[in-house]
């Protein structure tokens, strides 16, 4: 898949003109479309360093002095002088010495080689007000400024330009010579100091690094300022101060860029004292060790998939041995590259990674990730799932029967996890060693407890078997509740009794929460390595009439991104991964994206957004969805990894977040697989009709192709397919291969469907098509009635979308993909009816174009299953973007947003034969 360009034309308000330098408005790259309206003062005053369609790789950057390196520079420096004396000016002509001797003087330098050794000036620059602004000390030598800024020395014969283009044809100022100091206003700036940098009217001042001083062949003063972004600055925009949505920036953080620009010298403002530390997802105590500064930044700011991250040590300030060194509580060895001595247990055994599943569904996000993980040589398993469906969780425990899976609200979920953690801290089981070393001997949760001559009627606590917060027994009253099992009655008796109704069997509290942690029921802050999911945003659906454009979070159906960040911020996973629809992009500008990515940081999360289309990665469905990664400060942040498949892209994307896709930029030709298409997923399935009705049955036929082979295998097969291959697959039963079945009136209607590409109710008698591809009634035609007496045509159809779409009853066709699985199987407004049966599309073969394996059985209604493959994440997404989780939980991830697949991922991939028994423990 690759991305078309899309840079824009420069606007005359992005060039350099003889009013703007006399104006001293610095230029700032403005954000990308994501950060920035296009046609604000800001933007217009800013210079791009990039083009827009080449996000995925670093900006131009100028080697950066080391710490020695520094040193000698600081040693170079003459000593300060006086800019208006003659002493001061040797060697040099003043700028405001009239045109025809700076002219005189610029054709001399442009013909001669310039002097090795250093020239003794001062370069001024008159100022209104009776300021000055001049270089000091001595120049750099010619050899070491060209080793250290080599572009700005390049084609020195072509004199005239007086500037030469970059590889993405930005103008490149060339320089006559480099400076270590300059004065402005009387004030001393060396390399490497922070300032403010004049902005347009009305706007706060741009805050930069000085990282190149400069004249120009045009005699002109210039520095090279490596900009800070304010949180507002940044894509967050408006959400850096949203107080209402539990989000607050520190207004003295700032977020270092590899973005740089020239501005002439006199745009400098003013000194500012900016501190590095080091970030802590402790706010509090990050808070205590901010030292004495007037700004301070802790992460780096990349227009780049949006990406807030730490920042590399080649990016530092040089010299900044005095900037504060904050530590987080828990450093993980595997930050440094050494994850892979801590990930095994001293039994040989991969240490599990905790997943907690929020918004789970029936598990397809999860399943991936671990399957993903484990190729990668981490083992990931789901240890918690939280759902509101009971159909979905019940498919969930059903394929991961070790999962504890929690069928309630995530808002309950939340409380619960607050109050487990109050319960733990009173019983002091935090952290008890002896208590993890003791037996299971009490584990008898589904015995008939023994009938103590316990009078008739009575009642006495046998033992707490379950826990919650809300209102189980729909009783009216919210609060912690736990499962009771009475004395002499088995499991059918068992009821929920609130927590203050127990204050008489303190003994029995306390020894459920013992031996549920042991079991790690429930996760404490800390425990859940990574939490991932889905937030449901039905507010911003358009189906949704009454949407809320001007504040998105105070409806109610959108308030569960919220609770998924406030679980967040309790538990404090390592890492994160957001799912959720591009409309979270598009909706009132972005909001609910913005949110999302502004409370991680506001957390000290490491955060990247990007968009990924399912058939990139081995489907024949588009389906293009939004991921956000989250990582702690101590942790690599994942990268997404790039297509596999031959895709084109659809759009779908919003324009100010289009260079979030993640694909291939245009001048790259990568080596892909063909694109899949329904007949490379379905046709080896077995004849079905309208009233199938087995939830099992044999496949009947081999499969076909290679994807066929692979979603068939089982989990044993997974164990001995690197070094069986396709040869081991086993003989086995085939689940969910059933439709939807259609009323009788539906039934009719697809079978008088043509089985040809591209039929649908367009082809039935009665319809013509009109002008501008809008249908009409056949005027020469009697309306066609079914045996019920309804028509063959129904009017839904007809006026469906002003009658322009080809969609109702629209039949598939082999060579084509799937644009999205939806939940719903109707044919009335959906292209679903299959290429050569007179039936929709069955649950596997819905489940197969969103990569569920076929060992993947659903519970429930046949309706509620198509829901939940509706509703899930495609497998094969999920699996490589568990893969790159796991290259950076393990520290070998790049810096970069982007990263390859191995070739022919998952079917080869090297690591397969030695983790293969994890992968499949993953998935039970």
């Amino acid at each position: 898949m690759t991305r078309r360009s899309t840079r824009s034309t420069e606007s005359p308000a992005m060039r350099t003109t003889a009013e703007e330098k006399r104006a001293r408005r610095a230029k700032r790259p403005a954000d990308s479309p994501v950060g920035a309206d296009a046609g604000t003062a800001a933007a217009a005053s800013a210079r791009w360093t990039r083009s827009q369609n080449k996000r995925a790789r670093e900006a131009a950057a100028d080697p950066p002095l080391d710490e020695h390196s520094a040193a000698l520079e600081a040693a170079k420096v003459a000593p300060l002088f006086d800019c208006s004396t003659e002493a001061g000016s040797s060697g040099c002509d003043e700028q405001g010495s009239g045109l025809a001797a700076e002219q005189e003087e610029v054709e001399k330098e442009c013909s001669k080689p310039s002097p090795k050794k250093r020239v003794g000036c001062s370069k001024k620059l008159k100022k209104d007000g009776g300021g000055e602004t001049c270089f000091v000390g001595d120049s750099v030598p010619e050899e070491e400024a060209k080793q250290r800024w080599p572009e700005r020395y390049q084609r020195k014969g072509n004199c005239a330009s007086g500037s030469v283009k970059r590889v993405d044809d930005e103008p490149l100022l060339r320089a006559r010579c480099h400076y270590l100091q300059a004065k402005v206003e009387g004030v001393t700036y060396n390399l490497y100091d922070d300032a403010y940098v004049k902005a347009g009217d009305g706007e706060p001042d741009y805050i930069g690094r000085i990282v190149e001083f400069f004249e120009t062949t045009g005699n002109e003063l210039y520095f090279t300022a490596q900009w800070f972004f304010r949180a507002e600055d940044t894509v967050i925009k408006d959400h850096a101060h949203c107080h209402g949505a539990k989000v607050v920036h520190d207004s003295k953080r700032v977020f270092l860029s590899e973005e740089k620009n020239d501005n002439l010298l006199d745009c400098i403002v003013s000194k500012i004292n900016i501190q590095r530390v080091t970030p802590n997802i402790d706010l509090k105590a990050k808070e205590k060790c901010i030292p004495s500064c007037d700004l301070y930044y802790d992460m780096s700011y990349s227009l780049a998939y949006s990406t807030f991250a730490n920042i590399s040590t080649e990016n530092s300030k040089a010299g900044s041995e005095s900037s504060s060194t904050i530590s987080s509580e828990d450093v993980s060895n595997h930050a440094c590259g050494k994850a892979g001595s801590d990930s095994d247990t001293q039994s040989g055994q991969k240490k599990v990674i905790r997943l907690l599943d929020l918004y789970s569904g029936c598990g397809a996000m999860s399943t991936g990730l671990c399957l993903g993980a484990n190729l990668s040589g981490i083992n990931l398993q789901t240890c918690w799932a939280v759902d509101l469906n009971q159909y979905a969780c019940q498919s969930l425990k059903l394929n991961h029967p070790k999962t504890e899976v929690r069928n309630e609200k995530a808002e309950d979920f939340l409380a619960l996890l607050i109050e487990w953690e109050k319960l733990c801290k009173k019983y002091r089981v935090i952290g008890n060693q002896s208590l993890l070393e003791e037996s299971d001997s009490d584990d008898v949760d589904d015995e008939v407890l023994d009938n103590l001559d316990l009078e008739k009627g009575e009642f006495e606590v046998g033992k707490l078997v379950g826990i919650c917060y809300g209102d189980p027994s729909d009783i009216g009253k919210v609060g912690l509740k736990f499962k009771v099992r009475w004395k002499g009655y088995d499991p059918s008796y068992d009821t929920w009794e609130p927590i203050d109704g127990l204050s008489n069997c303190q003994e029995k509290v306390k020894e459920f929460v013992r031996h549920g942690y042991k079991k790690n029921i429930l996760p404490l802050p800390g425990q859940a390595d990574m939490i991932c999911g889905g937030p449901p945003c039905q507010g911003i659906s358009g189906f949704n009439r009454f949407r809320n454009k001007n504040a998105p979070l105070e409806d109610p159906k959108n308030q569960q991104m919220v609770v998924y960040m406030d679980i967040v911020e309790f538990l404090k996973p390592k890492y994160v991964l957001m799912e959720n629809v591009v409309d979270i992009l598009k909706f009132a500008q972005g909001f609910l994206g913005r949110y999302a990515l502004s409370r991680l940081v506001s957390l000290n999360y490491q955060a990247r957004l990007g968009m990924m289309a399912a058939g990139c990665y081995g489907l024949p469905q588009f389906r293009m969805r939004v991921f956000l990664w989250g990582a702690r400060p101590n942790e690599i942040l994942p990268q997404f990894p790039l297509p596999t498949h031959d895709v084109v892209v659809r759009g779908g994307a919003p324009n100010e977040f289009e260079q979030n896709i993640v694909a291939y930029d245009e001048y790259q030709r990568p080596q892909l697989e063909k694109a899949l298409h329904l007949e490379d997923a379905i046709s080896d399935l077995p004849l079905i009709t309208n009233y199938e009705d087995r939830d099992e049955m044999p496949y009947g036929k081999p499969a076909k192709t290679d994807f066929q082979h692979f979603i068939r295998m089982t989990r044993s097969e997974l164990v001995n397919f690197s070094s069986n291959g396709w040869k081991a697959m086993e003989k086995h039963q085939l689940f969910d291969h059933k439709p939807l079945q259609l009323n009788e009136d539906d039934y009719q209607r697809v079978c008088r469907i043509p089985k040809k590409k591209g039929a649908n109710f367009r082809d039935l008698p009665g319809v013509i098509v009109g002008h501008d591809n809008i249908v009409e009634w056949d005027p020469n035609i009697e309306r066609v009635l079914l045996p019920s007496g309804k028509p063959l045509v129904p009017d839904y159809a007809m006026s469906f979308i002003k009658g322009r779409s080809p969609k109702p009853f629209g039949r598939l066709w082999w060579d084509e993909t799937v644009p999205t699985v939806v939940t719903r199987a109707e044919p009335h407004n959906q292209i679903i009816i299959h290429p050569e049966q007179d039936r929709v599309l069955s649950i596997r073969e819905n489940a197969r174009l969103q990569g569920f394996p076929d060992f993947y059985k659903l519970q429930g209604p046949v309706k509620e299953r198509y829901i939940q493959v509706g509703n899930a994440v495609a497998v094969p997404v999920a699996r490589a973007l568990g893969y790159a989780l796991g290259l950076a939980f393990q520290g070998h991830s790049g810096h970069e947003p982007l990263m390859h697949l191995p070739k022919k991922f998952p079917l080869h991939d090297p690591l397969l034969s030695s983790t293969a028994v994890d992968i499949a423990e993953s998935v039970r």
